[in-house]
């Protein structure tokens, strides 16, 4: 299992590109990887026969054999070669469970590689002679109660894998009283497994909420001045226009610059202020919320940020994002206005100072030299971390964000 990301502990088999016994060349594509922040694909380091060792659906530590070319597998980059693991060794059991540890790798799940014994009777067959299962399998067939011995194996040698168990389980069950002693109203439970990246976002969320004493500030913007400004680029047959929320990505970029500490992260007792400005985008991914990067957004012209941004959203949506695209960010704006939300709290992604909720933009009634006219306003909500921004602070950020999209041409010069 290679290392295909700074915070990869380990990797799940998502697909093999190459079969069994098939030849092979250096650099070509052999198999597509799950990581902790992406799906990729590896390729070979050598000529030769492909030997598979874990099956598709397997979840491995780095440095695990995953299969040989040419009849060897060297040490993956990154991991002791004392680190391989036979993924498909005999006498498998579950791995005891681990403590996690607040890291920004993501603690390692169920394996499917081979662990110690545990000290409890194992499924038996008919013949009584042991049924052969991954730890994982044996572990999903316990809370679902399903009986290993009434499995056949799709693994090699007949060995039961997790997909198996699954397969099982799905089977129909009897029918249930709607309510009553002893029934449930909620009808049949399905159990969806988290996809790594799943795992991840769940893991750093409550990390979030359990480690930052976070507040939040909210302000409303008038927009009349970006409509305007959007209208006019829009005439001139811009290329790309930028959008508003391409507007608010760059308006951050350059409060940022001024107020270093917005642009940073408090650790360890210390703070740390980067000097790059990297704006990361939240994007909605299937069944995920991932965060691309805008490199040194401050530096770069607004229809650069609009190019950009449309490029990355793209490639998550295509399910092509790589880890560097994803990695870096020192703030994050996130933008539920599309779905017509007015205004909501985003949950700090550590260790960054801050995040920036934006809503919808429309029109609204509001008073002006002592007129009640109508002008284009959005609400924006900054949640922060009060151990590196205080309130003074951050208001003063805020409102600085809210002073350039208010006057845009500062955005365009």
């Amino acid at each position: 299992m290679p290392r295909l990301s700074d915070s990869m502990e380990e990797g799940t088999i998502l697909k093999w590109l190459k079969a069994s016994g098939e030849e092979v060349a250096r650099g070509e594509e052999i198999v597509e990887i799950e990581t902790d922040k992406a799906n990729m694909t590896y390729e070979s380091d050598a000529d030769g026969s492909l030997e598979i060792v874990a099956q598709e659906g397997a979840t491995l530590p780095i440095g695990a054999v995953i299969a040989r070319v040419g009849g060897e597998a060297a040490p993956a980059d990154g991991a002791p070669a004392a680190a391989q693991v036979e993924a498909e060794a005999p006498a498998e059991a579950e791995a005891p469970a681990e403590a996690e540890a607040p890291t920004a790798a993501e603690a390692p799940p169920e394996a499917e590689a081979p662990a110690p014994e545990p000290a409890r009777p194992a499924a038996a067959g008919a013949d009584g002679e042991r049924v052969k299962a991954s730890p994982v399998a044996r572990r999903l067939a316990r809370e679902r109660g399903v009986d290993l011995a009434g499995i056949q194996g799709s693994g090699p040698g007949g060995r039961i894998v997790k997909a198996d168990v699954e397969a099982a389980g799905a089977a129909p069950a009897a029918a249930a009283p709607a309510s009553g002693p002893g029934g449930s109203g909620k009808g049949e439970t399905q159990v969806v497994e988290l996809s790594k990246l799943q795992q991840v976002i769940a893991r750093r969320m409550a990390e979030s909420k359990a480690t930052v004493p976070e507040f939040t500030l909210t302000s409303e913007i008038d927009m009349e001045a970006c409509v305007a400004l959007r209208g006019e680029l829009k005439a001139l047959e811009h290329d790309p226009v930028p959008s508003y929320n391409d507007m608010v990505v760059k308006a951050c970029a350059l409060a940022l610059r001024e107020y270093p500490r917005a642009n940073g992260a408090y650790k360890d007792g210390r703070f740390e202020l980067y000097s790059r400005v990297n704006v990361g985008v939240a994007v909605a991914a299937t069944d995920a919320l991932v965060v691309p990067t805008i490199f040194d957004a401050d530096a770069k012209a607004l229809g650069q940020i609009a190019a950009e941004a449309r490029t990355l959203a793209g490639r998550v949506r295509d399910g092509k994002i790589t880890p560097p695209e994803l990695s870096g960010g020192t703030f994050t704006v996130s933008n539920l206005g599309m779905f017509g939300v007015t205004d909501f709290v985003a949950v700090i992604n550590p260790p960054q100072a801050a995040i920036l909720a934006v809503g919808a933009l429309a029109p609204k009634a509001v008073v002006r030299d002592g007129a009640l006219v109508a002008r284009h306003t959005m609400s924006v909500t900054l949640t922060c971390d009060h151990r590196i921004l205080y309130g003074a602070d951050a208001a003063q950020f805020l409102a600085r964000i809210r002073a350039l999209l208010e006057h845009p041409l500062a955005l365009v010069v």
